[in-house]
């Protein structure tokens, strides 16, 4: 089993920066790459972005492409979502999940694990 801890959410407004993490416990070394998606209300949950533990490999939605960052810390089991230049668009609830699969994973049956969640809004 592998736990996920988000945090870092938040009230933002528009233009703003906001950086989210991903605490990994557990049996992380059953995952490969980790990922965030996200679910905004009303719609359905949407991949943002994905990174492979070992090669650092990174892959982004177009949505995010040039304003997102994900980056891990290997030594903390930490994955991280930087994000700058936030839109109203971006509100939403930011999980993220690790897969046993390798990078560029962007359908979330791929992924084993999840987290709780943590909220993101946006105000204009």
């Amino acid at each position: 089993q592998v736990q996920l801890v988000e945090s870092g959410g938040g009230l933002v407004q528009a233009g703003d920066s906001l950086r989210l993490s991903c605490a990994a416990s557990g049996r992380t070394i059953s995952s490969n790459a980790m990922g965030w998606f996200r679910r905004a209300p009303g719609k359905e949950r949407e991949f943002v972005a994905t990174i492979d533990w070992t090669s650092g490999v990174t892959y982004y939605s177009d949505s995010v492409k040039g304003r997102f960052t994900i980056a891990k810390d290997n030594a903390k089991n930490t994955v991280y979502l930087q994000m700058n230049s936030l839109k109203p668009e971006d509100t939403a609830v930011y999980y993220c999940a690790a897969t046993r699969y390798g990078s560029r994973r962007l359908m979330s049956g791929e992924y084993d694990y999840w987290g709780q969640g943590t909220q993101v809004t946006v105000s204009s």
